[in-house]
């Protein structure tokens, strides 16, 4: 069974061959309760041209190596991001010791800042790489902007993040109430809270660039 998308630029696709105006199709089509971006969309998928049969314009496909690039590019922000985070604490810990933690021992505390510094060596420039690779083809394909992979790896993207910085903001006002916000826990959770600010400003600014 055909999804209502599909049966609308059908339906769109038929007026047109019909010879009625793209006015006139858009406005019997919210008359009859379509949504505004349903409609453009519809017109969107077929060629503003005088040939009388419709003509679709290009539309991205999913591939298996787009998704594997976009795959490996997300999973490298991941990595990234959390090995940051993880550096700048142990910085922290360094410049704000708590004489009550015993925990970071400077054997556990240099492990610990060795293994964030290695993943940010791998996994920082292979984001870098793969985002300017896929920007790249992006600018020569503009219809590669509308991948299925892109939007839904780049709003799960936005979905983690924004949980990430209202729990950091939810923390900080609990542990304002508390009395417990120390300068050491409130540079913790400014660090969180700005490496997902980041990551959210970043990837809310190019996904709403994208052509609705």
């Amino acid at each position: 069974m055909a999804s209502q998308t599909d049966e609308l630029r059908a339906h769109v696709r038929r007026a047109i061959e019909a010879g009625h105006a793209r006015d006139e199709i858009h406005a019997n089509l919210a008359s009859a309760g379509w949504g505004e971006t349903q409609i453009r969309r519809a017109l969107d998928a077929w060629a503003d041209s005088p040939f009388p049969i419709a003509i679709p314009r290009p539309r991205a496909e999913l591939t298996a190596r787009e998704a594997f690039l976009y795959l490996v590019m997300f999973a490298a922000l991941y990595l990234t991001a959390y090995h940051l985070g993880a550096l700048l604490f142990q910085l922290i810990n360094i410049a704000v010791p708590d004489p009550l933690d015993s925990s970071w021992r400077g054997r556990v505390r240099g492990d610990s800042i060795r293994w964030s510094v290695a993943s940010l060596v791998v996994g920082a420039p292979l984001y870098i790489g793969l985002a300017i690779k896929l920007a790249r083809e992006m600018e020569a394909d503009p219809v590669r902007r509308q991948s299925p992979v892109r939007q839904w790896l780049g709003h799960m993207t936005l979905f983690i993040a924004a949980l990430i910085v209202i729990g950091a903001l939810v923390t900080t006002i609990y542990s304002l109430l508390d009395g417990a916000l120390t300068l050491r826990f409130a540079l913790k959770l400014l660090t969180v809270a700005g490496i997902a600010a980041l990551i959210f400003g970043y990837y809310r600014a190019d996904l709403g660039s994208d052509p609705q």
